[in-house]
């Protein structure tokens, strides 16, 4: 070991339903040699992703601490593919949901913050981690935890040695952080290559890098109109899942055949609401694909909301409209779904979907909120943002994620084949 005893830590952590059973595993790592030092995996019964993320994080900061417990020299790099733990733990996301600031709270009171860098990295480069939770959760589902000597993690990762600590990101937070994952791969590069005459010449453009490959691109469809559609009422996952409308069905045939014609969609996973279902069914038909069905494409449960308009909210839950209007945080009326927790939830999908589809085109058929919230996330915008996008009907959005970590939001609420 370096004389400064210098570790990373890999982590990861997994929820088979989020929530819903699961897991955690963490790797502290030679970052000279690429040896995996510490191993430690865990079933944590039900719970969220983002918990089981955490949850990770802290198991490997104190394997880290624990393999050099009394060294003031102890330097830790972290690697995660948890965008939300990377940035919340940077400082430059702000920790919002109850049940992630205890443990992000115990997370820096392992550690000084001073000895600790934080980076994100794509889910291919988290193998090793990656495949620890994933033993923990099956041994969950057997009834029991996870044990050392029955793990074969590491050589299921199989990946190289991990490359030296580099600064985390810096700027702004969110998927598309200005070329900061590009720049991060080229400071990589450059430590690690044999030393050759190359040109400094920075690549300019909007492109992405030629060896990042193919993106993971989601064509966004909003479902066609419902009854409730025209006259702007609450319609989330708790209402009461209306049909699409004549017009509604037409909008459809529109866009199965403007699909068509692009011959571009190669996958198509749908919102399990009966509208979404019906949209999608009618360009799967024309296209000759299945739909798969994810819940966590769902849209935002409006509680007591369901089913009213603005104007009717506004005039018997005025006080609760304004909480909400003025905070992500908020639920509204009767139990229904926060921004917060609907993003944390479309992440998640996002980044099980990217991971399951890299490099392909996906026809996503959603709704509002998990449109707008992807895009929000891509562009790295405020929640207060989604207050101020248009989405029509049966609109088209397109963004594509790159195995950088870069997202670029290439369509918004196109109509054009509507006409």
């Amino acid at each position: 070991m370096p004389a400064s005893h210098q570790l990373v830590v890999e982590a990861d952590g997994g929820s088979r339903g989020n929530p819903g059973p699961a897991g955690y595993g963490a790797v502290v790592i030679d970052p000279g040699t690429g040896e995996p030092l510490a191993e430690a995996a865990e079933y944590i019964g039900v719970a969220t992703n983002n918990v089981a993320e955490y949850k990770g994080l802290i198991a490997g900061l104190k394997a880290a601490k624990a393999l050099f417990p009394s060294d003031d020299a102890l330097r830790v790099h972290v690697r995660m593919d948890s965008k939300l733990v990377v940035e919340q733990m940077s400082g430059r996301w702000k920790i919002k949901h109850p049940d992630m600031k205890p443990l992000a709270a115990e997370a820096a009171r392992i550690l000084p913050s001073a000895v600790v860098t934080y980076e994100w990295i794509p889910r291919a480069e988290n193998k090793h981690a990656d495949r620890l939770a994933n033993e923990a959760m099956d041994a969950g589902k057997r009834g029991k935890q996870w044990e050392p000597s029955s793990s074969t993690a590491a050589l299921d990762a199989s990946s190289p040695a991990v490359p030296p600590a580099i600064p985390p990101v810096t700027g702004p937070p969110g998927d598309a952080a200005a070329g900061a994952a590009k720049a991060r791969a080229a400071m990589v590069s450059r430590a690690t290559a044999a030393p050759a005459a190359a040109s400094t010449t920075p690549q300019t453009g909007w492109g992405a890098a030629p060896d990042l490959g193919a993106p993971a691109t989601f064509v966004l469809l909003r479902h066609g109109e419902t009854v409730l559609t025209p006259e702007k009422r609450f319609s989330g996952s708790g209402g009461t899942d209306p049909e699409l409308s004549a017009v509604g069905r037409g909008q459809a045939d529109h866009a199965a055949r403007a699909f068509a014609d692009r011959g571009t969609i190669q996958e198509i996973v749908s919102s399990p609401l009966r509208r979404c279902r019906e949209t999608a069914a009618a360009v799967a038909g024309r296209l000759g694909l299945d739909v798969r069905v994810d819940d966590g494409l769902r849209e935002t449960d409006f509680g007591a909301w369901e089913g009213l308009t603005f104007g009717e909210v506004r005039e018997r839950y005025g006080s609760d409209l304004d909480a909400w209007l003025a905070s992500p945080d908020v639920a509204p009326t009767g139990g229904g779904e926060s921004f917060t927790e609907v993003a944390d939830r479309v992440s998640a999908v996002r980044d099980r979907l990217i991971a399951r589809y890299q490099g392909r085109t996906v026809l996503l058929v959603t709704h509002v909120t998990p449109i707008k919230t992807l895009v929000r996330l891509a562009l790295g915008a405020p929640p207060e943002s989604l207050f101020r996008m248009e989405l029509s009907a049966a609109s088209v959005s397109a963004v594509a994620y790159y195995a950088d970590g870069n997202a670029s939001v290439r369509l918004l609420n196109d109509t054009s084949h509507l006409r």
